[in-house]
This record gives structure tokens, sequence and C-alpha cells, in this order.
């Protein structure tokens, strides 16, 4: 998310925060004894053997799949870590230390085979949202929509909304508030680092939760410049338009990857500013002020990955 050719990024998991380096990435998560468990996995990089998958676009194409991967698996982990006891190995500490994960951790209900399951869901539902009711919205009025360009701009739209809607509705769930509330976390702590500063929690606090290439900002992008490529395909029928959609997304979320890298490096330019600025208002809606806890376990997973990357021994949960 932030800094340089191999900028740190993450994400908010259940009650902790995923940072992930160049080579490296990390997980903190606050347990419900009120300790924070530490583990960390080796990233391995396909463009860094591949010469071909550092092409523009392409580069896009492969770091949403292996952001999609980490995500989904540092899910998994938070399920387990904060929805049940796990078994405290040697140096057992107090809640406001941190511990590395044990060998002998017992796995909680929500397992592998349950997130599977969710994920699956969540597809399919963000399928019918985000595709077919757009597109079918925008056929209901397409003899309205005179041209490509009307036709995909009235589906965006209707797109757009229905992601807003969605993100404020889930913002009243009390567990989602929290996962945004460790997504400002995540921001805050990046900031800090980027300006040098100490990883206090008084310190961290002084950041804004909001960060230029957040996903939420990513998001925004690809469904902005899926209204222009999209045009390009026409008004087939709803079928064809569907499979297009799908088709299309891994070049559209490339072509976008380029669009927020540019941005990142450039952050006082103008363009750069107006592609940054829509996306720092959505995560209004995504990220929420954490308290010092949530930025003490989001200090925690960042220290683990620098640890990592500087040469430190990963220590996997399991």
């Amino acid at each position: 998310m932030c800094g340089g050719d191999h900028p740190l990024g993450g994400q908010a998991v259940l009650e902790g925060v995923m940072m992930r380096g160049r080579r490296s990435w990390g997980l903190a998560v606050r347990r419900p004894d009120g300790q924070i468990t530490l583990c960390s996995y080796p990233l391995s990089s396909l463009s860094e053997r591949y010469s071909v998958l550092r092409v523009p676009v392409v580069r896009g194409v492969l770091a949403l799949g292996q952001s999609l991967s980490l995500g989904v698996r540092a899910l998994g982990i938070s399920a387990d870590l904060s929805l049940d006891e796990v078994e405290a190995g040697e140096g057992d500490v107090s809640a406001a230390e941190t511990e590395e994960p044990s060998a002998q951790g017992s796995r909680g209900e929500f397992g592998w085979k349950e997130l599977t399951l969710t994920v699956g869901v969540a597809a399919v539902m963000a399928l019918v949202l985000f595709v077919v009711i757009p597109l079918g919205v925008a056929k209901y009025f397409e003899d309205y929509l005179q041209n490509a360009l009307l036709f995909n701009l009235a589906e965006g739209m209707v797109r757009i909304i229905i992601f807003i809607l969605y993100v404020v509705g889930i913002s009243l769930l009390p567990d989602l508030r929290r996962v945004f509330e460790y997504h400002g976390a995540e921001h805050k702590v990046i900031h800090a680092y980027e300006a040098g500063e100490e990883l206090d929690p008084n310190t961290v606090n002084r950041f804004s939760p909001l960060h230029p290439r957040c996903g939420t900002a990513f998001l925004l992008v690809v469904m902005v410049l899926a209204i222009v490529v999209f045009s390009l395909v026409g008004k087939p029928s709803l079928f064809l338009l569907v499979v297009s959609r799908v088709l299309g997304i891994p070049l559209i979320a490339g072509l976008s990857y380029e669009m927020i890298r540019y941005a990142g490096r450039h952050k006082e330019g103008l363009v750069a500013r107006v592609l940054v600025w829509p996306g720092l208002v959505l995560q209004r809606l995504t990220t929420r002020e954490p308290d010092a806890e949530q930025l003490e376990v989001a200090a925690a997973a960042l220290v683990e990955v620098l640890r990592v990357e500087q040469g430190g021994e990963v220590r996997p949960f399991r």
C-alpha cells in the first residue's frame, strides 16, 4: 500500500491486521484473552522469476490475485485466533505484550471448510450485486440509452450506488465496524512508518486513517474505469454482457493498478490528486477511528514484517 517499488501493504482482519512486505507477510491478532499473537510467512514472488510478469497491467493482475489469496488466508488464521482460545506455548505473556504462535494451537470452529464456503457465497453475491443487477437495470432502460457509453454510464452508476449502500449497510454490524476500526489502524501505522515516526499508539494516532493506495480507492478506480472500457463492448445480449464483465475484470484491475501506482509515485501532482481524492472520500465509509489497543495490534503486525524483512525467521501459526 505504501512507499517505493515494493510498498508495504496491509489488510484488516478479524480482531487484527495483516501486513505485507516484499519477501514476507505477517499477522497480529488480539485473542479473546487479550494477548496479541504474531505469525509470519515467506512471500514468494513469481514476477521475480518470470520477467514477463513484470510487464505493466500483467503485474497488476498478478498483484491482485496474490492479494486476494493472502487476504483469504489471513482471514482464516485470524478467525481461528479471534474466535477460539489458542493454547499458549512457552513464554505466555500479558495482554500488553505479544507472543509467538503456539505449535499446539487448537483449531477454532471456523475452519478452512467454512471459510471456503463463505468466500464462495461472497463471490456469487458479488456477481449478482455488482454485475447482474447493474446490467439488468441498464438493459431495462436500454431504449432510453441510445449509445454504448450512456448504457455503460448508467450501469456503472448503478454499480457504484449499490457498492456505497452495501458498505453503509455492513458498517452497521458491530463486528464489521470493528474491522473498519482495524482498517483505520492499519492506515495510521503505515503513515507513521512512512513519516519515520515511532510506532507507539500515542504517536501513531496523530495520523490520518485514510490512505491514497487503499483497496477501497482501488475498487472505485476499477468501477469508474469499467465504464470506459466496457463501452467498447457495445450492447449485446444480457448473457454476453455478463460474460464480458467477468472476463474483463483482470484487464481493468491491471489498468487500475497502474493508475494507483502512478498516483502513489506522484502524490503532489494534479493528476494523482484527482485520481486519489474520490477514493479518500469513499474511505470515510470503510475506516473508523481505532482505539489504542487496535493501534497496538496494527503496529505489532508491521514490526513483525519488518523483523522478517531484515533477516529474521518466519513464525508460522501452523
